[in-house]
C-alpha cells in the first residue's frame, strides 16, 4: 500500500471511498502528534493552552511539561489511491472529554490505541470502549526514550488477547506512524478474511 508522498495535496476528484480511523489513548500520549506526522494536509486541531482551571481536573503526572491539550479532536487525511482516502481522527485524552469518543467511533473502520508504557493504566478505558463498541484496533506503544517494559509485558498489563496486534512506534516520525496505520489496515483485512467477507 502506497501513501501519497506529496505534501498538502488537494483531494482527488476520483476519490469515492472514505475510510475513517480513530487514534485514541490517554492524555499526552501522542495522538495529535501522530495525526500531524502523517497527514498530507495541514491537520485541523483543537489544541488549547492549559490554564489553571484544569488544575485538579486533569492529571499531568508524568507529563508536567505539557502546556496544550486537545479539547475536541484532531483531523487529518491520507490519500491511499485514486479512489480511497483515509480520514484520521485523534481523540481527546482527558476523562472530561470522553463523551466525544462514541461520536468519533461512529462509522469508523478501526482504531489505533496509543500507549505510553510509563502510564499504561491511562489507556484501559480506551480499550474497554473499543471492545464494547466491537471496534477492531491495534495497540502501538509510543516510545518516549528507551522503553522500561517489553511489548509482551505491556500486552500482559493490558490483558490483550494474542490476536490484537501490538507494535512500537514513534508518533513524531512519519514512517513509523504510517507503519502503525498499515498494520491496522492489514489487521482489518485479516479479520475480514477470517469471517469470509
Amino acid at each position: 500500500m502506497d501513501f501519497a508522498t506529496s505534501d498538502r495535496i488537494p483531494l482527488r476528484r476520483t476519490a469515492s471511498d472514505g475510510l475513517k480511523i480513530v487514534i485514541i489513548g490517554g492524555f499526552a500520549v501522542g495522538k495529535t502528534t501522530m495525526v500531524r506526522s502523517v497527514s498530507e494536509i495541514r491537520p485541523l486541531n483543537t489544541e488549547e493552552t492549559m490554564t489553571t482551571a484544569s488544575v485538579g481536573v486533569d492529571s499531568t503526572a508524568g507529563v508536567g511539561a505539557k502546556t496544550t491539550t486537545t479539547v475536541a479532536f484532531d483531523f487529518g487525511r491520507i490519500t491511499l489511491n485514486e479512489r480511497m482516502v483515509l480520514y484520521l481522527f485523534g481523540a481527546p485524552g482527558q476523562e472530561r472529554f470522553w463523551f466525544i469518543w462514541d461520536q468519533l467511533f461512529s462509522g469508523c473502520l478501526g482504531a489505533v490505541v496509543l500507549v505510553d508504557s510509563r502510564r499504561i493504566a491511562d489507556c484501559w478505558y480506551a480499550i474497554d470502549r473499543l471492545e464494547e463498541q466491537r471496534t477492531p484496533f491495534v495497540v502501538a506503544r509510543n516510545n518516549f526514550g528507551v522503553p522500561k517494559h517489553g511489548l509482551e509485558q505491556v500486552r500482559d498489563a493490558l490483558d490483550l488477547p494474542d490476536e490484537v496486534p501490538m507494535l512500537d512506534c514513534d508518533a513524531r516520525d512519519r514512517e513509523s506512524s504510517k507503519e502503525v496505520l498499515v498494520r491496522l489496515v492489514e489487521h482489518l483485512h485479516e479479520m475480514s478474511l477470517a469471517r469470509g467477507l
